[in-house]
């Protein structure tokens, strides 16, 4: 197997969250007195931490306004919204064939640790994955941190992993990190502006990405 650790991002690789993220980003700025981005700036920072995030979101906030409109992202997308979160097509079923084929199988996301293990609990896909790494465990993407850790937490090497995700962020922190990407075209960011990081390849579904790594 040419690579065994298969390292995929959250939101917008495995779960269709996009909605809900926009919602709660409309809601913080307006508790907060700050003016509401609009859909597509907040859909491009999506998978950057929440803090530099908010900073890219809000660049004349001050340090007040920033951490109230984190504060208040949070209460909202944990406990208030109700907007819809599942899996895109072919995820739970492509997850547990590609462990099957004997891949080890792993997260790096800007969730906090908080966040993913919700989703891992309400989703029951914790079992698939042998090593998860979250945004207030190492440095925001696209810093390599979390991919190293990855790799050291399961004894991998760059050349043994390969990183599954949908924005550039994704693929600069593969990059980063020496780690050869894969990118998908259905999460928040573009093929154009994903094939711009010279991905291995940019896919337009989740089986589609099953089917990539079975050839």
């Amino acid at each position: 197997m040419p690579r065994r650790l298969i390292i995929f991002d959250w939101d917008g690789t495995l779960m269709d969250s996009a909605a809900r993220i926009v919602n709660c980003f409309v809601v913080a700025a307006h508790e907060v007195g700050l003016e509401p981005p609009a859909d597509t700036a907040i859909r491009h920072i999506i998978g950057l931490g929440l803090e530099e995030a908010v900073v890219a979101l809000f660049p004349t906030a001050d340090p007040a306004q920033r951490r109230a409109a984190v504060d208040s992202y949070r209460e909202h997308f944990i406990h208030r919204d109700t907007t819809g979160m599942t899996f895109f097509p072919g995820v739970e079923s492509g997850l547990a064939s590609l462990q099957q084929q004997g891949y080890l199988l792993a997260v790096a996301t800007g969730k906090t640790r908080r966040g993913l293990q919700r989703a891992l609990d309400e989703t029951g896909a914790g079992r698939f994955f042998t090593a998860t790494r979250c945004v207030d465990e190492a440095l925001s993407k696209p810093h390599p941190q979390m991919l190293l850790d990855l790799l050291a937490m399961t004894g991998s090497g760059p050349a043994d992993a390969l990183m599954v995700g949908d924005t550039e962020y994704d693929m600069e922190m593969a990059r980063n990190a020496d780690v050869a990407g894969l990118a998908v075209s259905y999460g928040v960011h573009t093929r154009e502006q994903l094939m711009r990081h010279e991905p291995l390849d940019c896919l337009r579904s989740f089986t589609a990405v099953c089917e990539w790594l079975r050839r």
